[in-house]
C-alpha cells in the first residue's frame, strides 16, 4: 500500500487530523448535492427557508424508512460516539417469485470512529460459515443452525414479501453478526442494485476502469445478434457452480481499460463472480468501484448543473435505498458525517482479499485470524489504531 492510499490513519489513531499533502479539503458528495439543491429551492421560491430542514427533506424524500434492526440495536438517542452501520446489497432478479428467499449479495460494516472524520468499510464474505440464531418472523420459525452468512437474510424474510421481508431479513442478519462477533449496529441500509441501474439510466451511463477481463455468465449474443444466456449453470455438489458453454452463443466480455458502460452493462458487470479468479472478492471490488464511479458522475457539473436531471437522480436513488436510522434522525446522521468524503473512506480487505476455506464446510469460507482481530477492533471501537498497526488491510481500490 502506498502513502497515497494510506494517508494518515496513524495520525488519526493518535488523535491528530490527517490530510493528504498538496490537496485542499473537499466537501463530501452529499454536501455538494444538498447545497446545490437547497440553493435552487431558495432561488425559485424567492423567500427564506430553514436550509437544513428544507434541503434534507428534499434530498431524502424518496428514501424508504423502515424498521430493520432488532429491538436491542439502533436505539441510541444520540449520534455522538463511534458508530456501526450495517449495509446490505441485494440483487433480486426481475422474474423472481415474490415469496422466494432473497440472499444478501453484499454484507458490509461501515465503522465510523468517535471523531466522525473518517470511515472504514469492511466486507463480510457472503459465503462465510456462521452460526445463525433461532428466529420467528411471524409466519415461520427458523430453528437456527450453521449456514453461509447470506442465508441469514434469506431465512429471516422467508415466506414474507416487501417491507416485512426486508425488515426480518435484516434483523436476523444483524443478530447473526452479533452472535458470531459481538458487533451491534446503530443504523442499517439496504441497497437494491437493480434500482441503481435506473440511476445509471438517468445520468446516461457511467465511466469506470475495468481492472480485469470479465466474462458475463448472464448476457451473450447468437450469430444473428439476438440476446442469449451464454452458459448453463449447474451446481457441482462441492459448493460451487460449473459453467457449461451454450453452443453458438458468444458471451459479453468486459476488457481491461477505461470504458463507458450503459445501465444494463454496469449492472451486468457488477454481478459477475463465477468467471473471476477470486470470485466474490473480485465482485465486491467491482461493486465498490462502480459505486465510486457513479457518485463521481452524480457530482459532475453535467448532473449538479442540471436541476431537472438532479431531481430525477435523487428520486431514483431514494427508491433504491431502504434505511433504518435508529432513534437518530437522518438529517442528524448526515450532519454528523459531514467531514467524510471519498478520500476519507477506507476500504479494508478481509481474508487478505482471497478465499479462505472453512474447515467445517469446504464450499464455504472461514475468516482468517487478522480479519477476526479486525472485527474485534470494530466491537471494541478502536479500528483506527488497529488499522494503523496493520496498514496492509487497506485496499488500493
Amino acid at each position: 500500500m502506498t502513502a497515497e492510499d494510506y494517508w494518515g490513519v496513524e495520525a488519526l489513531a493518535k488523535g491528530g487530523v490527517a490530510r493528504r499533502k498538496g490537496r485542499g479539503r473537499r466537501d463530501p458528495l452529499w454536501a455538494r448535492i444538498l447545497v446545490v439543491v437547497g440553493s435552487l429551492l431558495m432561488i425559485s421560491a424567492g423567500t427564506t427557508f430553514v436550509l437544513k430542514d428544507v434541503v434534507f427533506g428534499y434530498a431524502t424524500r424518496s428514501v424508504k424508512k423502515e424498521d430493520l434492526l432488532p429491538a436491542e440495536q439502533g436505539k441510541h438517542a444520540s449520534v455522538n460516539g463511534a458508530k456501526n452501520l450495517l449495509l446490505i446489497g441485494i440483487d433480486p432478479r426481475p422474474d423472481q417469485n415474490p415469496n422466494d428467499a432473497i440472499r444478501s449479495d453484499s454484507i458490509l460494516i461501515l465503522h465510523i470512529p468517535a471523531s466522525h472524520d473518517m470511515a472504514f468499510l469492511i466486507s463480510i464474505p457472503r459465503d462465510t460459515w456462521v452460526s445463525i440464531p433461532k428466529y420467528n418472523n411471524g409466519k415461520r420459525t427458523f430453528n437456527g443452525g450453521k449456514d453461509k452468512i447470506n442465508g441469514a437474510f434469506a431465512e429471516g424474510g422467508l415466506g414474507l414479501t416487501g417491507k416485512d421481508q426486508r425488515g426480518h431479513g435484516t434483523k436476523l442478519l444483524a443478530a447473526t453478526i452479533r452472535q458470531n462477533w459481538g458487533i451491534t449496529f446503530d443504523a442499517a441500509a439496504i441497497v437494491d442494485f437493480v434500482g441503481f441501474q435506473d440511476v445509471v439510466k438517468v445520468v446516461g451511463g457511467v465511466d469506470m476502469y475495468v481492472d480485469q477481463r470479465t466474462v458475463s455468465v448472464h448476457n451473450g449474443t447468437d450469430a444473428h445478434g439476438n440476446h442469449k444466456v451464454p452458459f448453463d449453470q449447474r451446481d457441482n455438489g462441492r459448493g460451487g457452480t460449473d459453467l457449461i458453454p451454450i453452443k453458438g452463443v458468444t458471451p459479453k466480455v468486459y476488457e481491461v481499460g477505461y470504458q463507458h458502460l450503459a445501465a444494463w452493462e454496469a449492472l451486468d458487470y457488477v454481478r459477475q463472480r463465477e468467471t473471476l479468479p477470486n470470485s466474490d472478492y473480485d465482485r465486491q471490488r467491482h461493486q465498490q468501484q462502480f459505486i465510486k464511479a457513479l457518485l463521481k458522475k452524480i457530482a459532475s457539473k453535467e448532473v449538479l448543473g442540471n436541476p431537472s436531471m438532479l431531481n430525477k437522480v435523487l428520486d431514483v436513488v431514494g427508491r433504491a435505498v431502504t434505511i433504518d436510522t435508529g432513534s437518530v434522525g437522518l438529517d442528524d446522521w448526515i450532519f454528523a458525517m459531514r467531514n467524510i468524503d471519498g478520500d476519507r473512506m477506507l476500504t479494508l480487505k478481509t481474508n487478505n482479499g482471497g478465499f479462505h476455506q472453512s474447515p467445517e464446510n469446504p464450499g464455504a469460507e472461514a475468516l482468517d485470524q487478522t480479519t477476526l482481530e479486525l472485527l474485534a477492533a470494530v466491537r471494541a471501537k478502536n479500528v483506527p489504531a488497529f488499522v494503523s498497526s496493520n496498514p496492509s488491510l487497506v485496499s488500493s481500490s
